[in-house]
Protein backbone atom coordinates (compact mmCIF):
# COMPACT_ATOMS: atom_id res chain seq x y z
CA UNK A 1 0.00 0.00 0.00
CA UNK A 2 1.16 3.36 -0.67
CA UNK A 3 1.54 6.50 1.45
CA UNK A 4 0.46 9.26 0.52
CA UNK A 5 1.13 12.70 1.97
CA UNK A 6 -1.47 15.50 1.65
CA UNK A 7 -0.95 18.80 3.27
CA UNK A 8 -3.91 21.29 3.36
CA UNK A 9 -5.96 18.64 3.33
CA UNK A 10 -8.64 20.03 5.73
CA UNK A 11 -9.11 23.32 2.95
CA UNK A 12 -11.23 24.06 0.43
CA UNK A 13 -9.56 22.24 -2.38
CA UNK A 14 -7.65 20.27 0.03
CA UNK A 15 -10.84 18.46 1.22
CA UNK A 16 -11.98 17.46 -2.16
CA UNK A 17 -8.61 16.00 -2.83
CA UNK A 18 -8.95 13.94 -0.20
CA UNK A 19 -11.64 12.95 -0.63
CA UNK A 20 -10.86 11.82 -4.16
CA UNK A 21 -8.02 9.88 -2.96
CA UNK A 22 -9.89 7.64 -0.29
CA UNK A 23 -12.82 6.80 -2.37
CA UNK A 24 -10.72 6.13 -5.54
CA UNK A 25 -7.86 4.40 -4.31
CA UNK A 26 -7.88 2.05 -1.78
CA UNK A 27 -4.54 1.04 -2.02
CA UNK A 28 -3.49 4.01 -0.96
CA UNK A 29 -3.34 5.36 2.55
CA UNK A 30 -3.68 8.99 2.91
CA UNK A 31 -2.36 11.00 5.46
CA UNK A 32 -4.06 14.66 5.94
CA UNK A 33 -1.71 16.79 7.41
CA UNK A 34 -3.35 20.34 8.52
CA UNK A 35 -3.13 22.76 11.29
CA UNK A 36 -6.50 23.52 11.35
CA UNK A 37 -6.07 27.17 11.38
CA UNK A 38 -8.97 29.47 10.33
CA UNK A 39 -9.46 27.83 7.30
CA UNK A 40 -9.40 24.31 7.91
CA UNK A 41 -11.99 22.16 9.07
CA UNK A 42 -12.67 18.76 9.53
CA UNK A 43 -15.78 19.07 9.13
CA UNK A 44 -15.26 19.13 5.71
CA UNK A 45 -14.30 15.69 5.76
CA UNK A 46 -16.65 13.92 8.36
CA UNK A 47 -18.08 11.30 5.61
CA UNK A 48 -14.55 9.63 5.28
CA UNK A 49 -12.94 10.15 8.95
CA UNK A 50 -13.70 6.31 9.27
CA UNK A 51 -12.30 4.98 6.14
CA UNK A 52 -9.17 2.13 6.97
CA UNK A 53 -7.02 3.92 4.37
CA UNK A 54 -7.42 7.64 5.81
CA UNK A 55 -5.31 9.07 8.62
CA UNK A 56 -6.11 12.64 9.91
CA UNK A 57 -2.53 14.42 11.58
CA UNK A 58 -2.59 17.88 13.05
CA UNK A 59 0.75 19.47 12.67
CA UNK A 60 2.40 22.68 11.05
CA UNK A 61 4.51 22.52 8.24
CA UNK A 62 7.16 25.09 9.42
CA UNK A 63 8.10 22.76 12.45
CA UNK A 64 11.10 21.42 10.75
CA UNK A 65 11.62 18.67 12.91
CA UNK A 66 8.18 17.76 13.31
CA UNK A 67 8.48 17.10 9.09
CA UNK A 68 11.36 15.30 9.33
CA UNK A 69 9.69 13.05 12.30
CA UNK A 70 6.68 12.32 10.26
CA UNK A 71 8.24 11.68 7.02
CA UNK A 72 10.71 8.63 9.33
CA UNK A 73 7.59 7.10 10.93
CA UNK A 74 5.00 6.87 7.73
CA UNK A 75 7.63 6.73 5.12
CA UNK A 76 5.74 8.47 2.76
CA UNK A 77 6.20 7.39 -1.16
CA UNK A 78 4.77 10.91 -2.17
CA UNK A 79 3.51 14.24 -1.52
CA UNK A 80 0.71 16.49 -2.44
CA UNK A 81 1.16 19.34 -1.12
CA UNK A 82 -1.46 22.22 -1.12
CA UNK A 83 -1.38 23.56 2.58
CA UNK A 84 -0.99 27.58 2.05
CA UNK A 85 -1.63 30.89 3.61
CA UNK A 86 -3.55 31.81 0.77
CA UNK A 87 -5.97 34.92 0.84
CA UNK A 88 -4.23 38.12 -1.35
CA UNK A 89 -5.96 40.98 1.76
CA UNK A 90 -3.77 38.61 4.48
CA UNK A 91 -1.08 38.73 2.95
CA UNK A 92 -1.15 42.36 2.59
CA UNK A 93 -2.23 42.91 6.29
CA UNK A 94 0.78 40.09 7.50
CA UNK A 95 3.10 39.10 4.58
CA UNK A 96 5.40 38.01 7.41
CA UNK A 97 2.89 34.89 7.69
CA UNK A 98 2.95 34.15 4.24
CA UNK A 99 6.79 34.10 3.68
CA UNK A 100 6.66 31.48 6.85
CA UNK A 101 3.94 29.14 5.79
CA UNK A 102 4.67 28.80 2.06
CA UNK A 103 8.21 29.46 1.67
CA UNK A 104 9.63 28.10 4.55
CA UNK A 105 7.07 25.15 5.08
CA UNK A 106 7.25 24.68 1.64
CA UNK A 107 11.33 24.07 1.61
CA UNK A 108 10.71 21.58 4.96
CA UNK A 109 9.41 19.31 2.87
CA UNK A 110 11.57 19.22 0.40
CA UNK A 111 14.10 18.84 2.33
CA UNK A 112 12.37 15.80 4.46
CA UNK A 113 11.28 13.77 0.94
CA UNK A 114 15.26 14.36 0.02
CA UNK A 115 16.02 13.31 3.29
CA UNK A 116 13.52 10.12 3.56
CA UNK A 117 13.89 8.38 0.16
CA UNK A 118 16.91 6.58 -0.23
CA UNK A 119 16.01 6.86 -4.66
CA UNK A 120 13.29 8.01 -6.47
CA UNK A 121 12.11 5.78 -7.85
CA UNK A 122 7.69 5.82 -7.76
CA UNK A 123 8.18 9.08 -5.97
CA UNK A 124 6.87 11.99 -6.60
CA UNK A 125 6.41 15.57 -5.03
CA UNK A 126 3.47 17.46 -6.61
CA UNK A 127 3.38 21.15 -5.29
CA UNK A 128 -0.09 22.67 -5.98
CA UNK A 129 0.14 26.68 -6.80
CA UNK A 130 -1.95 29.38 -8.42
CA UNK A 131 -2.04 31.53 -11.78
CA UNK A 132 -1.33 35.12 -9.58
CA UNK A 133 2.52 34.01 -9.63
CA UNK A 134 2.15 35.35 -13.41
CA UNK A 135 1.03 39.02 -12.30
CA UNK A 136 -1.50 40.50 -14.39
CA UNK A 137 -3.01 40.82 -18.32
CA UNK A 138 -4.42 43.02 -20.35
CA UNK A 139 -7.13 42.26 -22.12
CA UNK A 140 -6.44 40.01 -24.20
CA UNK A 141 -3.66 37.07 -23.40
CA UNK A 142 -3.67 34.16 -21.56
CA UNK A 143 -0.88 32.42 -19.04
CA UNK A 144 1.14 29.41 -20.28
CA UNK A 145 3.60 27.74 -18.61
CA UNK A 146 6.59 29.38 -20.22
CA UNK A 147 4.76 33.19 -18.64
CA UNK A 148 7.33 35.07 -16.57
CA UNK A 149 6.90 35.26 -13.34
CA UNK A 150 5.19 38.57 -12.34
CA UNK A 151 3.90 38.70 -8.34
CA UNK A 152 2.35 41.26 -7.53
CA UNK A 153 1.15 40.73 -3.82
CA UNK A 154 3.10 39.26 -1.15
CA UNK A 155 0.54 36.03 -1.18
CA UNK A 156 1.53 35.84 -4.85
CA UNK A 157 5.50 36.04 -4.29
CA UNK A 158 5.27 33.83 -1.32
CA UNK A 159 3.90 31.24 -3.77
CA UNK A 160 5.95 32.26 -6.41
CA UNK A 161 9.03 31.50 -4.55
CA UNK A 162 8.14 28.44 -3.95
CA UNK A 163 7.24 27.18 -6.88
CA UNK A 164 11.24 28.34 -7.40
CA UNK A 165 12.39 26.29 -4.51
CA UNK A 166 10.12 22.93 -6.23
CA UNK A 167 11.88 23.22 -9.32
CA UNK A 168 15.56 24.21 -7.89
CA UNK A 169 15.07 21.14 -5.48
CA UNK A 170 14.52 19.13 -9.50
CA UNK A 171 17.15 20.52 -10.83
CA UNK A 172 19.75 20.51 -8.08
CA UNK A 173 18.52 16.94 -6.50
CA UNK A 174 16.66 15.23 -9.70
CA UNK A 175 14.05 15.49 -6.58
CA UNK A 176 10.73 14.11 -8.97
CA UNK A 177 8.77 17.03 -8.91
CA UNK A 178 5.75 18.12 -10.48
CA UNK A 179 3.70 21.67 -10.38
CA UNK A 180 0.76 23.35 -11.42
CA UNK A 181 -0.71 26.36 -11.32
CA UNK A 182 -4.74 26.87 -11.45
CA UNK A 183 -7.37 29.90 -11.74
CA UNK A 184 -9.80 30.79 -8.98
CA UNK A 185 -11.86 28.14 -7.59
CA UNK A 186 -15.02 28.09 -6.30
CA UNK A 187 -17.74 25.28 -5.13
CA UNK A 188 -18.32 23.79 -1.35
CA UNK A 189 -16.45 24.02 1.50
CA UNK A 190 -14.72 27.41 0.41
CA UNK A 191 -14.04 29.49 3.20
CA UNK A 192 -16.38 32.41 3.82
CA UNK A 193 -13.75 35.10 2.81
CA UNK A 194 -13.60 34.46 -0.46
CA UNK A 195 -15.59 36.21 -3.00
CA UNK A 196 -18.15 33.91 -4.17
CA UNK A 197 -19.01 32.12 -0.68
CA UNK A 198 -18.99 35.57 0.96
CA UNK A 199 -21.21 37.38 -1.66
CA UNK A 200 -24.11 34.35 -0.98
CA UNK A 201 -23.76 34.57 2.94
CA UNK A 202 -24.49 37.87 2.60
CA UNK A 203 -27.01 38.21 0.08
CA UNK A 204 -29.00 35.43 1.98
CA UNK A 205 -28.67 37.44 5.25
CA UNK A 206 -29.56 41.50 3.87
CA UNK A 207 -25.67 42.41 4.36
CA UNK A 208 -23.92 44.61 1.90
CA UNK A 209 -22.47 43.37 -0.59
CA UNK A 210 -18.52 44.68 -1.64
CA UNK A 211 -17.06 45.08 -4.78
CA UNK A 212 -13.74 46.35 -5.33
CA UNK A 213 -13.02 49.52 -7.26
CA UNK A 214 -15.61 49.12 -10.04
CA UNK A 215 -15.55 45.63 -10.26
CA UNK A 216 -13.74 45.82 -13.42
CA UNK A 217 -11.32 42.87 -12.43
CA UNK A 218 -11.35 39.81 -14.06
CA UNK A 219 -11.10 36.39 -12.84
CA UNK A 220 -11.11 32.38 -14.60
CA UNK A 221 -13.26 30.34 -12.52
CA UNK A 222 -12.52 26.78 -11.91
CA UNK A 223 -15.05 24.38 -10.48
CA UNK A 224 -13.16 22.77 -7.83
CA UNK A 225 -13.67 19.05 -9.17
CA UNK A 226 -12.44 19.68 -12.45
CA UNK A 227 -9.91 21.47 -10.56
CA UNK A 228 -9.12 18.06 -8.65
CA UNK A 229 -9.92 15.80 -11.26
CA UNK A 230 -7.08 17.61 -12.93
CA UNK A 231 -4.92 17.02 -9.97
CA UNK A 232 -5.26 13.34 -10.08
CA UNK A 233 -4.34 13.02 -13.52
CA UNK A 234 -1.35 15.11 -13.37
CA UNK A 235 0.06 13.25 -10.18
CA UNK A 236 -0.32 9.89 -12.00
CA UNK A 237 0.10 10.73 -15.73
CA UNK A 238 2.33 13.83 -15.39
CA UNK A 239 5.91 14.08 -16.84
CA UNK A 240 8.44 14.74 -13.59
CA UNK A 241 9.74 18.34 -14.01
CA UNK A 242 6.90 19.35 -16.03
CA UNK A 243 4.51 22.62 -14.86
CA UNK A 244 0.89 22.38 -15.69
CA UNK A 245 -2.05 24.93 -15.74
CA UNK A 246 -5.18 24.13 -15.12
CA UNK A 247 -8.29 26.77 -15.87
CA UNK A 248 -11.79 26.99 -16.69
CA UNK A 249 -11.54 28.90 -19.72
CA UNK A 250 -14.66 30.78 -18.05
CA UNK A 251 -13.72 34.60 -17.39
CA UNK A 252 -15.79 37.01 -15.39
CA UNK A 253 -15.67 40.43 -14.31
CA UNK A 254 -16.43 40.35 -10.92
CA UNK A 255 -19.23 42.72 -10.76
CA UNK A 256 -21.02 40.51 -13.05
CA UNK A 257 -20.26 37.71 -11.41
CA UNK A 258 -21.82 39.56 -8.45
CA UNK A 259 -24.62 40.22 -10.46
CA UNK A 260 -25.44 36.89 -11.42
CA UNK A 261 -24.99 35.50 -7.62
CA UNK A 262 -28.02 37.93 -6.98
CA UNK A 263 -29.87 36.47 -9.76
CA UNK A 264 -29.63 33.00 -8.76
CA UNK A 265 -29.59 33.16 -4.94
CA UNK A 266 -32.68 35.46 -5.27
CA UNK A 267 -34.18 32.62 -7.38
CA UNK A 268 -32.87 30.02 -4.87
CA UNK A 269 -34.34 32.26 -1.96
CA UNK A 270 -37.61 33.25 -3.73
CA UNK A 271 -37.17 36.22 -3.51
CA UNK A 272 -38.09 39.17 -6.05
CA UNK A 273 -36.12 38.77 -9.29
CA UNK A 274 -32.75 41.10 -8.99
CA UNK A 275 -33.62 42.27 -5.56
CA UNK A 276 -30.62 41.85 -3.98
CA UNK A 277 -28.47 43.92 -6.54
CA UNK A 278 -29.42 46.88 -4.50
CA UNK A 279 -26.76 45.53 -1.85
CA UNK A 280 -23.84 45.81 -3.86
CA UNK A 281 -21.30 48.53 -2.40
CA UNK A 282 -18.10 49.47 -4.04
CA UNK A 283 -15.23 50.21 -2.18
CA UNK A 284 -11.78 51.15 -2.10
CA UNK A 285 -9.59 49.10 -4.61
CA UNK A 286 -7.37 46.39 -3.09
CA UNK A 287 -3.37 47.84 -2.87
CA UNK A 288 -1.77 46.06 -5.91
CA UNK A 289 -5.30 44.46 -7.43
CA UNK A 290 -4.43 42.59 -10.80
CA UNK A 291 -6.57 43.36 -13.71
CA UNK A 292 -7.12 40.21 -15.48
CA UNK A 293 -6.27 36.14 -14.99
CA UNK A 294 -6.77 33.98 -17.50
CA UNK A 295 -5.33 30.57 -17.96
CA UNK A 296 -4.43 29.13 -21.44
CA UNK A 297 -4.72 25.21 -20.52
CA UNK A 298 -3.74 23.62 -23.74
CA UNK A 299 -0.54 21.53 -22.90
CA UNK A 300 -2.84 19.74 -20.03
CA UNK A 301 -5.57 19.17 -22.49
CA UNK A 302 -3.34 18.22 -25.12
CA UNK A 303 -0.94 16.33 -23.31
CA UNK A 304 -3.04 14.32 -20.49
CA UNK A 305 -6.35 14.92 -21.56
CA UNK A 306 -8.04 16.62 -19.21
CA UNK A 307 -10.42 19.22 -19.98
CA UNK A 308 -13.28 21.36 -17.53
CA UNK A 309 -16.69 19.91 -18.00
CA UNK A 310 -18.73 21.85 -15.69
CA UNK A 311 -21.04 24.41 -17.04
CA UNK A 312 -20.73 27.62 -14.67
CA UNK A 313 -23.71 28.77 -14.36
CA UNK A 314 -25.05 25.12 -13.43
CA UNK A 315 -21.77 25.20 -10.77
CA UNK A 316 -23.00 28.78 -9.36
CA UNK A 317 -26.45 27.35 -8.91
CA UNK A 318 -25.41 24.14 -7.69
CA UNK A 319 -22.35 26.29 -5.25
CA UNK A 320 -25.55 28.12 -3.89
CA UNK A 321 -27.21 25.22 -2.72
CA UNK A 322 -24.63 23.74 -1.06
CA UNK A 323 -24.14 27.10 0.81
CA UNK A 324 -27.83 27.88 1.43
CA UNK A 325 -28.25 24.26 2.70
CA UNK A 326 -25.64 23.78 4.86
CA UNK A 327 -26.13 26.97 7.52
CA UNK A 328 -24.89 25.21 10.16
CA UNK A 329 -21.35 24.33 8.77
CA UNK A 330 -20.94 27.50 8.19
CA UNK A 331 -22.16 28.94 11.56
CA UNK A 332 -19.52 26.78 12.82
CA UNK A 333 -17.07 28.35 10.36
CA UNK A 334 -18.08 31.75 11.47
CA UNK A 335 -17.89 31.25 15.31
CA UNK A 336 -14.26 28.39 15.52
CA UNK A 337 -16.91 25.78 16.40
CA UNK A 338 -14.74 23.08 14.31
CA UNK A 339 -11.70 23.61 16.71
CA UNK A 340 -14.06 21.84 19.15
CA UNK A 341 -15.27 19.28 17.15
CA UNK A 342 -11.45 18.59 16.61
CA UNK A 343 -10.83 18.33 20.11
CA UNK A 344 -13.48 15.73 20.82
CA UNK A 345 -12.67 13.30 17.87
CA UNK A 346 -8.95 13.42 17.57
CA UNK A 347 -7.43 14.51 20.76
CA UNK A 348 -7.96 10.67 22.27
CA UNK A 349 -6.61 9.09 19.34
CA UNK A 350 -3.19 10.91 19.73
Amino acid sequence: MKSILITGGAGFIGSHVVRLFVNLYSDYHIYNLDLLTYAGNLENLKDIESFPNYTFLKGDITDAAFIDAIFKKYQFDAVIHLAAESHVDRSIMDPAAFVKTNVLGTLNLLNASRSIWSNFENKRFYHISTDEVYGTLGEEGYFTENTNYDPRSPYSASKASSDHLVRSFYHTYQLPVLISNCSNNYGPYQFPEKLIPLIIHNIKHNKPLPVYGKGENIRDWLWVGDHVNAIDIIFHRGIIGETYNIGGSNEWKNIDLVEKLCDITDAALQRKAGSSRNLIHFVKDRAGHDLRYAIDSAKLQNTLGWKASMNFEEGLKQTVAWYLNHETWLSHIMDGSYTAYYDSQYSKRG
